[in-house]
Parts: structure tokens; C-alpha cells; sequence
């Protein structure tokens, strides 16, 4: 039995849900998404408790996994469009840095030319400055996906502890190699 498919998906208000199934859109002030769930879950919008509940048609395997994947989703979608998803990339080693052009991120990280990535449609970078980078968007995959990218560029090596990681996140450190005296 599904535990997070079974709790209902509170609706805040300033966020507009229309359910045609087998889709979903969500508006609020942060953007719209939208979803096409699977055909066999049922997903309705209860306006009694403004909530949204999701159910599936019986306890076949395929149906108990889509039924919290569908809820999660869902959940996900309302709350990126009241409040959006934030990820926090830092650049650490000497000369690394990154700049951003429009719509296109620069990354200097000690390659002999410069990586360019193109943001995607709905997703927002910004540089406070050229080595904090920090993309947002209401669309939690989106977001999480870019920010996988930019790491994937240059990811923290454990000798110097050189490159692109989220804001936080712990390199374990490899001592190099001991010269004998």
C-alpha cells in the first residue's frame, strides 16, 4: 500500500489546477507546468478540502509504483510554482571561473577552451559572482538536470579538491603521493 500516493496534495492558494485527463496543469505566480500522467491513475481535485488526490485502479505492481510517482510529481509541480527550486553550484581551483552571455553560460575550468552550456527554456541562472552559480526554475527535473550538467563539466577531484560542486557538498580528500626521505 502506497503511503505517499495516498496523502492528498494540498492546493495553495494563487496556484490554479485544471485536470484533463490524462493531464495536469498547474498555474501560480512562479510559472505553469504540466504533466501527462499515466492513463490508468486517477487523479482528481477535491474542491471541498482544495486538495488533490490520486488513485489507482487496483494493487497490480505497475499501478502501486505510478501511483506514488504520479502523487510526487504532481506535489512537486504546486509547489515549484509557488515557490520555485533553487540549486547552488560553487567553482573552487585557481583561474576557474564562469560567465554568463543571455542565454549561455560560460565555464572556464581549466580546459584549453571554454565549455559553453545553453540554458534551458523555463530554467533561471544567475551569477552572483564568476564562481557561485545558482539556477532556478519551478520545475524541480529541470532544475536538478542543469545543475547535474554544469557539474558534470568539471566535478571535484579528491587531490586539490578542484572544480564544480553544490554549495555544501563535502569532497572527501586523498592525501597525494609520500616521497620517501
Amino acid at each position: 500500500m502506497s503511503r505517499i500516493g495516498n496523502k492528498p496534495i494540498p492546493v495553495p492558494g494563487g496556484v490554479e489546477v485544471k485536470i484533463d485527463s490524462p493531464s495536469i496543469s498547474v498555474k501560480g505566480k512562479h510559472g505553469e507546468l504540466s504533466l501527462d500522467f499515466h492513463p490508468a491513475m486517477n487523479v482528481e481535485l477535491d474542491s471541498e478540502t482544495n486538495a488533490i488526490k490520486v488513485s489507482r485502479p487496483n494493487d497490480e505492481r505497475q499501478n502501486r509504483a505510478l501511483h506514488g510517482l504520479t502523487r510526487a510529481l504532481i506535489a512537486n509541480m504546486v509547489q515549484g510554482v509557488e515557490t520555485p527550486f533553487v540549486k547552488k553550484l560553487e567553482i573552487q581551483g585557481v583561474g576557474y571561473q564562469a560567465t554568463l552571455n543571455g542565454q549561455k553560460l560560460s565555464l572556464q575550468v581549466g580546459f584549453a577552451n571554454t565549455i559553453v552550456l545553453e540554458v534551458p527554456k523555463g530554467v533561471i541562472c544567475e551569477l552572483p559572482n564568476n564562481t557561485n552559480i545558482v539556477v532556478t526554475s519551478a520545475d524541480k527535473h529541470a532544475v536538478g538536470q542543469f545543475a547535474a550538467n554544469i557539474r558534470s563539466v568539471r566535478p571535484p577531484e579528491p587531490y586539490k579538491g578542484k572544480g564544480i560542486r553544490y554549495e555544501g557538498e563535502y569532497v572527501r580528500r586523498k592525501a597525494g603521493k609520500a616521497f620517501a626521505s
